[in-house]
């Protein structure tokens, strides 16, 4: 593979852009895997790493206990698909970083660390982009945006309104209870970061007040497999944007535990244990928080995700003459009997701090072409723009639910490198 140079103008000896064939943004699972596959081809490339070192997403904005919800064997990174000797088990914050830095190391995947893009835009005479840093100027034939979806924090306006005597702070943030402050814990947000989060902190000792959100709720097993590889036979990985059966901008991911060897959460097991549950909270003024009266619907939701769920699962193995033990999951009530509360004193209830788990937003504000869409979300058909060179990777239903995933994002990644084959030599890359 050609190694870019710097070149220098006789003029004045400063530096112009450095030409590169293509430059990767972003050196997460969604960066690596396309510089796989370019690297496998021999395709002259970068990967541009803004933080200094990598998965940086896993690193720094994963809890401590952090461990995946999906089973090893979902990991598929192209060429180190998982082959332990743990497949149904669940890696923790610490082995998903060293299994990223091997990967690295075992391709000798070429990626330049502080190296932060403040910019793409289109040459104005040729064909191509300058990309820039803050340091200096590429310019490349294509460029693959490969940030992933959980770029920047989503926390409503009116926290700024909560008193300044409330600690807040972004579920990515959190890193275990006794960094907080002492005192109660207002979780916000009942997806699989605010449930996990929730988990750990009663279970040190901890009162916790949960905003319970949409989302639903899945058995960690049920009848004799992990509930993803139910999933995998259902493909319910595979649905894309038009076949999903949940409106994408309103589907939280269903909450499930892999700590500890995988378990189920349910909320009516955290009402049982001592977890105040609330209803989306609406507004806030100084110390106290408005709450809409959902809680029963949103609970009613995430139990009828459950049973919606088993009962497509159930059919299947009926379906496919599946020998599977039958298996009745326990049901619990406890939630439904929790008070409404439309508004709370956060010190009158002993609160000091606030957890947001309210999610990430897409942040494309360097890109300077038209190519994103009012929801924030880059206009493509599995990643390829209307532009020439121009591709995005590792966001969900960018192709398939799973396309923002340890499953899936490989099959992209190896869609583009394809596109990108197909405009300098006919050379085949296999997708899976």
């Amino acid at each position: 593979m050609k190694t870019p140079e710097v070149i220098l103008t006789k003029e004045n000896g400063t530096k112009q852009p450095e030409q590169i064939e293509t430059i990767i943004i972003g050196g997460g699972q969604a960066g690596l895997s396309m510089s796989y596959y370019l690297t496998k081809q021999g395709y002259e490339h970068v990967v541009l790493e803004q933080t200094a070192q990598a998965a940086n997403s896993w690193r720094n904005y994963r809890w401590d206990s952090f461990t995946l919800v999906t089973p090893n064997w979902h990991l598929r990174l192209p060429g180190a698909e998982y082959n332990g000797s743990d497949p149904n088990g669940f890696m923790s914050k610490a082995e998903i970083v060293a299994c990223i830095e091997q990967y690295i190391q075992r391709f000798n995947l070429p990626v330049r660390y502080n190296t932060e893009v403040i910019a793409v835009e289109a040459m104005s005479e040729q064909q191509g982009y300058l990309v820039h840093t803050k340091n200096k100027i590429y310019k490349a034939s294509n460029v693959v945006v490969a940030t992933g979806y959980d770029q920047h924090p989503k926390i409503p306006a009116f926290s700024n309104k909560l008193s300044p005597e409330i600690t807040q702070l972004h579920s990515g943030a959190y890193r275990n209870p006794h960094l907080l402050p002492g005192g109660a814990v207002l979780v916000v947000g009942s997806a699989q970061s605010g449930a996990q989060i929730t988990e750990e902190l009663y279970r040190h000792g901890r009162k916790v007040f949960l905003c319970v959100g949409n989302a639903g709720r899945m058995p960690r097993h049920y009848r004799g497999k992990d509930i993803t590889w139910w999933l995998d036979k259902l493909g319910f990985f595979d649905h894309t944007a038009e076949t999903f059966p949940y409106p994408k901008g309103e589907f939280s991911s269903p909450h499930v535990s892999g700590a500890d060897g995988g378990h189920t959460l349910n909320l009516h097991q955290f009402a049982k244990d001592g977890v105040m549950l609330l209803g989306h909270l609406k507004d806030a003024i100084d110390n106290t928080i408005f709450l809409a009266p959902d809680l029963k619907g949103s609970l009613a939701k995430a139990d009828e995700f459950e049973a919606t769920l088993v009962q497509m699962i159930d059919e299947y193995i009926l379906q496919n003459k599946i020998n599977a033990p039958g298996e009745e999951l326990p049901e619990l009530y406890d939630g439904y009997d929790a008070k409404v509360i439309r508004h709370l004193n956060l010190k009158t209830a002993g609160i000091s701090t606030v957890i947001w788990a309210t999610g990430y937003k897409c942040n494309f504000h360097f890109i300077k072409l038209p190519v994103i869409d009012n929801d924030g979300f880059p206009m493509q058909q599995r990643g390829v723009t209307k532009y020439q060179g121009l591709y995005f990777l590792g966001l969900p239903f960018l192709h398939t639910l799973k396309s923002g995933r340890l499953l899936g994002v490989g099959d992209d990644a190896a869609y583009i490198a394809n596109h990108i084959a197909a405009k300098t030599q006919p050379k085949e890359i296999c997708v899976p």
